[in-house]
Parts: structure tokens; C-alpha cells; sequence
């Protein structure tokens, strides 16, 4: 074989390579579009649902989740509500705090022990979670509960490659309810 024909069959192999190459990248752009309609959809899905709960209740996503957690459990403490609703036990202070400005939530001393705080629900308060739009805790909570332990780790892991990617980013957000964003 003499160096000429090599060289154009090399030549032809690169052009080949280029191409599958352009393929592939135009694929994978594709592929990212199609991906970002599905946070779209999440998105829109979660905000249409916090504004049903607003608009039906008077109150935010996070503070109807908040009631939930307190009407589940009768006497719950912050640190331990806030380790529930995944939130900063400051945020999580906030909110429990206007619900009870708006009186929806009492605050309770213990009795064994003044350092700890209790919280119940007013009567309002129950009447309210009785007429709110399901799930009280958000589409989303719901969504990747009722996924696989697979699933979800599966999840973790993507988008944890996807916030690496990110060219400006706050972790303080993960600490904030998805309400309140």
C-alpha cells in the first residue's frame, strides 16, 4: 500500500470519526434539552402546587407542612421538626414562629423541663390542614418517597454531577424549604 492511499483513508476515517462525533455531541445536546423540560415540568409542578395550597389555606407550602408534622406528632420540639422537614433548625424557628403570630400553632413549656418547648396545633390550624390540597409536605417529598431506595441513589448521584457542573451556586438553599425559593 503506498503512503497516498494511507493518507486518504485516514483522511476518510477522521472525516468519519468527525461526523459520529458531531452526532453524538448534537445527541447529547438533545438529550440535555430533554432533560431540562423534565425540571420544568418538576418545577411548574411543585409551584402550581404550593400556589393551590395558598390560595386554598391562606399559608404557605412550608407552613402547612409544618402544621402537618405538629398534628402528627402533638408536642414536637424545633430541632426535631426541622430535622423532619429537612430545613435549618433557624428556618424551621421562623416558621413556627409565624404560625403562632397567627395563632396556628401554641407553644408550650414542659413542665419537667422549661429549657423545651412544645408545639400543637389551634383548632383553626386543624381545620385548615382538613381542607388543604394534598400532600401537605409537597408533590415533590411525595414524588421521591415513593421511588426505590435504587432510584433515589441513582438520583443522588446525577445530581450531584449536575451541581458540580453549576457556574454559581448556594448551598445555603438545601437548607430552605422549597416554598420559600
Amino acid at each position: 500500500m503506498n503512503a497516498s492511499l494511507i493518507i486518504r483513508k485516514c483522511q476518510s476515517n477522521n472525516a468519519k470519526i468527525r461526523g459520529e462525533l458531531n452526532l453524538s455531541i448534537r445527541s447529547k445536546k438533545q438529550l440535555s434539552l430533554h432533560v431540562l423540560k423534565k425540571f420544568r415540568i418538576i418545577y411548574g409542578s411543585v409551584r402550581q402546587h404550593f400556589r393551590e395550597v395558598e390560595q386554598s389555606c391562606g399559608v404557605t407550602g412550608s407552613q402547612l407542612w409544618v402544621m402537618k408534622e405538629v398534628a402528627n406528632t402533638p408536642g414536637i420540639g424545633v430541632s426535631v421538626l426541622a430535622e423532619r422537614l429537612s430545613i435549618h433548625q433557624s428556618t424551621c424557628s421562623l416558621l413556627v414562629e409565624k404560625l403562632a403570630s397567627r395563632k396556628l400553632i401554641i407553644k408550650e413549656r414542659s413542665d419537667k423541663d422549661q429549657r423545651r418547648v412544645g408545639l400543637r396545633l389551634t383548632d383553626e390550624a386543624a381545620k385548615l390542614i382538613r381542607l388543604a390540597p394534598s400532600p401537605a409536605q409537597g408533590v415533590l417529598p411525595e414524588a421521591l418517597w415513593a421511588l426505590s431506595a435504587e432510584s433515589i441513589q441513582t438520583l443522588d448521584t446525577s445530581l450531584e454531577k449536575v451541581i458540580e457542573q453549576l457556574q454559581i451556586r448556594d448551598d445555603k438553599l438545601a437548607e430552605k424549604p422549597l416554598s420559600d425559593l
